[in-house]
């Protein structure tokens, strides 16, 4: 397949085009996840939903344009990944947006990037073998550690003792790392990669690298790709255009495996045991027109996104100061640490669902009680609307506690006998 003009970039001199990201997108009878079964997490229907990490937002309309391009030959066929259009756009982004090289030859294709975590996992660990991850933590990586007989070892995002602990475990044989970390958004520093890279290599410990929110860091924060700190070793960097562009629903993803053998490897499983060699043809054109001509709506969505985090931080600075919130170093995922106000996270789920009508992922989702996830990538009168549900629940808690208080205080205490 040959590029298609829409993923050749705009016409040197032309003027900035204006993204639209304030109208808001009817998602319902769309088989959506985060609208239309929101009752499947939360047991209400209707709830207005800051749940699953997809946007509300139309794709890049220069996304758009490539697939209906596609889809105007009409013949949808089996197709190859491994050409270069393909690989030439993932070249050409990693220059680009994060200055790093990638030998094309060390690309492979998945459908997806927890797949390809499942298929590194079998090739570099074996049954009861230990997999370090962060918490709190993406709530798909328990569920998968658990699935393939590994022995899931949680780390605290700022334990260093404990981090290099677990990984000199004999039996420790994968650090599945979250790069930038899903839920909180933290972005890691050179120097943080360095000493994991560094502490790795001592205890023999394979890396996978979850990059999938990379494209989506918050200035003046830069995402490191792991590809620049791998080495010689045994890692790999899986990624996917779907978050940073909203095109989760084609699928497909890739990865960038260092150790020849371990890609041999993985290429012989995805074809010969799994019979996945031939991909979601609309989801490398998504690929290719995103990577290659996608970049000035990527940075619109960016500024958009760090808006609409910045009026969460406004809003939570003015009403509750305690809680000293500040804006998630990468994506449109608000993670917010309640436990100042010394709330029950089951009741404030009741007043979010019952009283509110909104859905928002309790922290308890990632192993972390005591904090939300709030899904900010919306239009801001959504994202505004999520907020002040939030606010006027914990006022309506904060409230009641003082109530209650005030109660006790006041009750006459019984003399003795």
């Amino acid at each position: 397949m040959t590029s298609s003009p829409a993923s050749q970039g705009p016409a040197p001199g032309l003027p900035p085009v204006h993204y639209d990201f304030d109208t808001p997108v009817d998602r319902h009878g769309t088989w959506c996840t985060q609208w239309d079964y929101v009752q499947d997490r939360f047991g209400v229907p209707d709830l207005l939903p800051f749940t699953v990490s997809d946007m509300d937002f139309e794709a890049a309309p220069e996304i758009l344009s490539a697939l209906r391009d596609r889809l105007d030959h009409g013949v949808l066929g089996y197709s190859r990944w491994r050409q270069d259009d393909f690989l030439s756009a993932i070249v050409h982004w990693y220059a680009s947006r994060h200055a790093t090289d990638v030998d094309p030859g060390s690309v492979v294709y998945g459908p997806s990037v927890v797949y390809q975590i499942s298929q590194l996992l079998r090739l570099w660990s074996g049954p009861g073998d230990g997999v370090v991850a962060h918490t709190p933590m993406y709530d798909a990586f328990p569920r998968t550690v658990a699935a393939h007989g590994r022995r899931l070892r949680p780390c605290p995002t700022h334990d260093w003792a404990e981090f290099e602990r677990l990984l000199a475990l004999p039996d420790t044989a994968v650090l599945l790392l979250c790069s930038p970390h899903n839920p909180t958004g933290r972005v890691w520093s050179v120097d943080e990669m360095d000493r994991m890279a560094g502490l790795c290599a001592r205890y023999g410990v394979a890396v996978i690298s979850d990059e999938i929110h990379s494209d989506l860091a918050h200035a003046p924060h830069v995402h490191r790709p792991w590809v620049r700190h791998g080495g010689d070793g045994r890692w790999a960097v899986l990624t996917s255009a779907s978050k940073s562009f909203n095109i989760p629903a084609l699928t497909g993803s890739y990865g960038i495996i260092g150790d020849p053998a371990s890609r041999d490897a993985y290429l012989r499983q995805l074809k010969d045991a799994d019979g996945l060699s031939s991909p979601a043809v609309l989801s490398l054109v998504g690929h290719i027109a995103a990577y290659r001509a996608g970049a000035p709506w990527l940075d619109a969505l960016r500024a958009y996104l760090a808006g609409n985090l910045a009026m969460v931080a406004d809003r939570l600075r003015a009403e509750f100061p305690q809680l000293a919130w500040e804006p998630s170093q990468a994506g449109y995922l608000a993670w917010i640490d309640l436990r100042p106000l010394g709330v029950d996270d089951d009741v404030l789920q009741r007043e979010l669902v019952q009283t509110e009508r909104v859905a928002i992922m309790p922290g308890a989702a990632y192993g972390a009680p005591g904090r939300v996830r709030l899904n900010v990538g919306c239009p801001r009168s959504k994202a505004e609307a999520g907020v002040e549900a939030l606010v006027r629940a914990l006022r309506r808690l904060a409230a009641a506690e003082r109530g209650a208080a005030s109660a006790a205080n006041r009750r006459p205490v019984t003399p003795p006998g």
